[in-house]
């Protein structure tokens, strides 16, 4: 049972392999659920960081419909991902009735080689599970992350047991979305090939004064806090597990 921490910062990288993970997904734009990280943290993390690292290929935030102009951005990551020594990198694209694109997802998956490819939770966007699974197979990836098509992988856990049935041994389903020590057993009972989660925490920020009436983003966390990965909550999950 593979544990991956989504990381969007060194210091979460560096907790999340002190932890026992063995895969780190790399991201930016946590206020978008996930962008393509700096080519600096790629960069940096990878001098510190000895366990797998799979870097997001998301140009931006919304939906998974893009244009030839992002598909070309998301062509550069790739080539930056792969000279920086990331192990794999993280994509999906969808059509605008949310079927898995499996031409234009296949060829960013063969563009990516030697990397693996996992395919996002994009693939919670999709109309039919089942359609989807075979049809991310088709495209090459190694992996599926998803919810089950739920807001977490708890609510989620009938389909994630369904899809890791009919996957088999043709991809991996790796499961995410709430995902705890709480929750974990229960979670790799239903047969996922692996656990995916932020473990997050939130400590103070340096900096003392803010205006009270300005925010950057309004989002969580805010100015004043930083999020991390706590190194105790990544122990706590491969303990569970192992």
């Amino acid at each position: 049972m593979t544990i991956e921490v989504c990381a969007y910062s060194l210091e979460s990288c560096i907790n999340a392999q002190a932890g026992g993970a063995g895969r780190i997904e790399l991201c930016g734009g946590l206020g978008e659920g996930g962008t393509t990280p700096s080519a600096g943290l790629i960069e940096v993390v990878r001098q510190h960081i000895d366990i797998d690292l799979f870097v997001m290929i998301r140009p931006r935030g919304g939906d998974f419909v893009y244009d030839v102009f992002e598909e070309e951005i998301m062509r550069k990551d790739i080539d930056l991902a792969k000279k920086l020594g990331a192990n794999g990198v993280v994509l999906g694209i969808l059509t605008s009735d949310g079927q898995v694109d499996v031409l234009r997802t296949k060829a960013l998956v063969d563009y990516a080689k030697p990397m693996k490819v996992t395919f996002h939770r994009a693939f919670d966007l999709t109309p039919d599970p089942i359609k989807a699974l075979k049809a991310v197979i088709e495209t090459g990836a190694e992996r599926i992350l998803t919810s089950g098509q739920k807001p977490t992988a708890v609510e989620g856990i009938a389909l994630l047991e369904q899809l890791a049935k009919e996957a088999g041994d043709s991809i991996e389903i790796m499961a995410g979305a709430g995902v705890n020590h709480d929750n974990a057993a229960q979670l790799a009972a239903a047969g996922v090939h692996a656990l995916h989660l932020t473990a997050k925490a939130f400590r103070p920020g340096r900096q003392k004064y803010f205006p009270a009436d300005i925010s950057m983003a309004g989002g969580v966390p805010d100015e004043h806090s930083v999020m991390y990965s706590d190194l105790a909550l990544v122990e706590a999950i491969v303990q569970v597990v192992s």
